[in-house]
């Protein structure tokens, strides 16, 4: 487990990202968009356009870090939708 220091700040970004951006690009966008220091200590989410994935940036004292989170409710509905589709005839 990651240990959070209580003084951390959490800042979401509004809108949407191009998550194929990296670090150095949402590190841009915090310094750009934001006007704020993504070297600070506070953790900024990103989420892309289809909502599916969420990306945090945050400086931990040592270096900058990427996490990044796919929802899995689009492949379980995807799945379902699978099941229940027909299978293929056969000739």
């Amino acid at each position: 487990m990651i240990p959070l220091p209580s003084t951390l700040r959490i800042w979401l970004a509004a809108g949407v990202t191009d998550m194929r951006l990296g670090m150095p690009g949402l590190a841009l966008k915090v310094q750009e968009g934001l006007g704020r220091d993504p070297f600070a200590g506070d953790v900024y989410a990103f989420r892309g356009r289809r909502g599916d994935l969420v990306k945090l940036i945050w400086h931990d004292g040592i270096g900058l870090s990427l996490y990044a989170k796919g929802a899995i409710l689009n492949f379980v509905r995807c799945a379902d939708k699978l099941l229940e589709e027909e299978p293929p005839h056969e000739h």
